[in-house]
């Protein structure tokens, strides 16, 4: 055992299966305790799937099992015009699952979407809407806006909606989601708009919420962290000149094929972190409990989405690269894919056989680059065959 700023992290098996003692694959070289090593098999190439003409930056999508794809929009300003759209094979973008349900209005903040970073369709071909309730990057969620929207794809309608106030804080910025359909529960990151984040777990079956690990270092942004993306530093850059170092605490998460095992990673910092899923929702494990089975996984690079294959590796958004990458069982970290189209890698999906990324282009926005919008549409959503 091993301490962070005072915080226990559990350290099993990271010499193993970290930058220690593993390797780490990066377009095709070898890197291993300095030992020469035959080249990796070619790094797989992309297609573009979809050129998404969406309104503004298009940090998730998911694709259903009839291939309808759709795309979350975060509310980071008033240039949102809807949060959730449908994207047809020509690339048109349309309010999902209406128009009306994404006017935001703070009156009745429970009954409409104001600002959805992601979603994910269960095997019940349901869309599930993580709504953070902001009414921009930052500031105190709108009350009752903090919630879970489930949509049955086959009819069109909110099925559900599930408060999630209860794991919510005011510096809270709930960002990405994985369903156990099996054991009806979600998992939820919160990057904190500070950088301490936390997980929340929730039962779907009587919509108790529990948030966990904050505080921890494993959910927290790691200061000093440099992030460069298409040769740029990020960082804020104000009009004025003046700039500030980005933040951003649990991000990225992916939950295991059998559901026992839940991964993690802060925006802003190079480990990936695991944990049983069954401690997160226990109601007689306390915190300290909770976080003391924490296990840090080591390097993984800087990375937006995590998701696991169907063989339970951990598949990785690798923004620096413009490329996706793996985490084999055995500790290594090797590019499956890359594109220079793939711009601020973020969401991952899979679904028949092919693995789905969008290019969100966060990093081109306004408050990176002193106030100017170098985003353009339409956005590419990639994807390339899930490699065996």
């Amino acid at each position: 055992m091993t301490t962070r700023k005072g915080i226990g992290v559990n350290r099993r098996g990271v010499m193993s299966a970290g930058l220690a003692g593993g390797t780490i694959l990066l377009s095709g070289s070898v890197l291993a305790q300095g030992r020469s090593q035959p080249p990796a098999a070619l790094v797989g190439t992309m297609e573009l799937f979809r050129a998404a003409r969406a309104p503004t930056t298009p940090t998730g999508v998911v694709v259903s099992r009839e291939g309808r794809v759709f795309v979350f929009m975060p509310r980071f300003d008033d240039t949102t015009i809807y949060t959730v759209g449908e994207v047809a094979r020509d690339g048109g973008v349309t309010p999902y699952p209406s128009a009306a349900i994404n006017r935001p209005d703070v009156a009745h903040a429970s009954e409409v979407l104001i600002h959805v970073p992601n979603g994910v369709v269960d095997a019940q071909n349901r869309l599930w809407m993580l709504d953070a309730g902001l009414m921009a990057s930052s500031g105190v969620p709108v009350p009752g806006g903090a919630k879970l929207v489930c949509v049955d794809l086959a009819t069109d309608r909110v099925v559900r909606r599930i408060p999630l106030a209860p794991g919510v804080v005011p510096t809270s910025s709930l960002n990405d989601l994985r369903i156990d359909a099996a054991a009806r529960r979600c998992f939820i990151t919160d990057q904190g708009q500070d950088g301490n984040g936390a997980v929340l777990a929730v039962d779907l079956e009587t919509g108790r919420v529990v948030r966990r690990l904050a505080g921890h270092a494993s959910t927290a942004s790691v200061e000093g962290v440099v992030k460069i993306v298409e040769g740029h530093q990020v960082m804020t850059r104000r009009a004025d000149g003046t700039t500030a170092p980005i933040k951003g605490g649990a991000n990225g998460i992916a939950l295991s094929p059998d559901g026992h095992r839940l991964y993690y990673a802060p925006l802003i910092g190079r480990h990936l972190y695991v944990i049983d899923t069954g401690a997160l929702l226990d109601p007689r494990a306390t915190d300290a409990q909770v976080a003391a089975q924490v296990e840090d996984y080591g390097e993984k690079g800087l990375t937006g989405g995590l998701l696991c294959d169907p063989q339970g590796r951990v598949l990785l958004a690798l923004q620096e690269h413009n490329a996706i990458g793996r985490r084999n069982a055995d500790g290594t970290v090797e590019i499956v894919a890359s594109d220079p189209r793939l711009i601020w890698a973020d969401t991952l999906w899979i679904d028949g056989g092919w693995l789905y990324i969008s290019a969100a282009q966060a990093n081109r926005r306004p408050e990176f680059n002193g106030g100017v919008d170098r985003q353009r549409s339409p956005y590419a959503i990639l994807r390339t065959r899930l490699p065996t």
